[in-house]
């Protein structure tokens, strides 16, 4: 074998291992850009979930306290959700009776997707 062909030869070689290696490095920032729409479709989809957990629980709150029902006050309620086809969610209201009008209604909510969970705690006032 004459010296140019060896010289063509090694050439060809270290050009297939640098267009390897600019590949693998697009690769890996391409999977870190991934990750990172992953994890904020993740975050997205659980603020969606807790807000319709939250606004059912309030409707919910709402068309009890309006029938006047006297069992619910003061207890803590886990209400089903398996209609809402939320998977790893749970939802719990407490409503509560002060002296005045107003009644006040705490609302529980918990969802989890992948290793991210969401939970939040919040009060409203219902004046009827």
């Amino acid at each position: 074998m004459k010296m140019k062909d060896k010289r063509r030869k090694g050439f060809v070689l270290i050009l297939v291992l640098l267009v390897l290696s600019v590949i693998g490095l697009e690769m890996f920032v391409l999977a870190s850009g991934s990750n990172i729409m992953l994890f904020q479709a993740n975050t997205a989809y659980l603020r969606a979930c807790e807000s319709n957990l939250m606004t059912s629980g309030l409707a919910w709150a709402e068309k009890n306290i309006k029938d006047g029902s006297k069992e619910i006050f003061d207890k803590t309620i886990e209400l089903d959700i398996t209609n809402m086809n939320i998977k790893s969610a749970a939802l719990r209201v407490v409503i509560s009776a002060p002296s005045n009008e107003e009644k006040e209604v705490q609302i529980n909510t918990l969802c989890s997707r992948a290793r991210q969970t969401r939970s939040s705690t919040n009060k409203f006032r219902i004046g009827l």
